[in-house]
């Protein structure tokens, strides 16, 4: 049996670690490519680099900013993509409260104190259990490392300036895993719902417990069994 083409997208201030549960076991079913959304500063860009390295036809999962990235190739190139997952995200633009946010904390960043931003960000990211426990709080604060202050202010600034996507839910067609952590702080549960609601038919809600922003590091086995049954359909 062929395997499928997978394609996995971070979030921000993530890079390849974020997948890395998937990425070794689900080998056996899939190619899996990890994309880079590090190098522009607009949504519409990413998606089209991300479009670049992609095979002709994949299945797609895009995590909280990779969501959005995802959500813009479906507008770019809808008839690429298989199937679909949408991880700890949202189909929403940003709020001017979350706008403020960001620049408080690009401010932060221009301001020699990039390596605070995330420290400060992550006990929104992750289950409170999760923040001091290894594997988890420890590969966030070395992903956003990794990913460095000049990508952090290109991605903040590709946030705030993204496109509502819930007039678009309605036009994916392939089958869909909308999946979330029960304690996501970011994008809650009822954001999840409404984007499957707005998907219709092809969605599929799943809420994994005991888990917030980051549900394929924090919760790898239950996400790993989503996306196994999600591949098979």
């Amino acid at each position: 049996m062929a395997k499928h083409k997978l394609v996995l997208i971070p979030g921000l201030l993530c890079d390849e670690h974020l997948w890395a549960h998937q990425v070794r076991d689900l080998a056996e079913v899939a190619d899996i490519e990890v994309a880079d959304i590090t190098r522009e500063d607009n949504i519409a860009d990413l998606a089209r680099a991300v479009l670049r390295r992609a095979p002709e036809k994949f299945s797609l999962a895009g995590l909280s900013m990779g969501g959005y990235v995802a959500h813009e190739i479906m507008r770019q190139e809808p008839d690429r993509v298989e199937r679909l997952a949408l991880v700890d995200t949202s189909a929403r633009s940003d709020t001017p409260e979350n706008t403020k946010k960001r620049k408080s904390m690009m401010d932060l960043a221009m301001h020699g104190k990039f390596k605070g931003v995330t420290p400060l960000l992550l006990p929104n990211l992750v289950h409170p259990d999760h923040v001091e426990k290894t594997g988890v709080g420890d590969v966030v604060l070395q992903m956003a490392e990794n990913v460095g202050k000049d990508a952090f202010l290109r991605q903040q600034t590709a946030l705030m300036h993204r496109v509502d996507s819930r007039p678009d839910l309605a036009n994916i067609n392939c089958p869909t895993l909308v999946l979330c952590g029960r304690d996501d702080a970011l994008t809650p549960v009822e954001v999840h719902q409404e984007m499957a609601d707005g998907i219709g038919d092809n969605a599929k809600l799943v809420v994994i417990e005991h888990s917030g922003h980051l549900a394929p590091l924090e919760q790898p086995e239950e996400v790993n069994r989503a996306f196994e049954q999600w591949m098979q359909r």
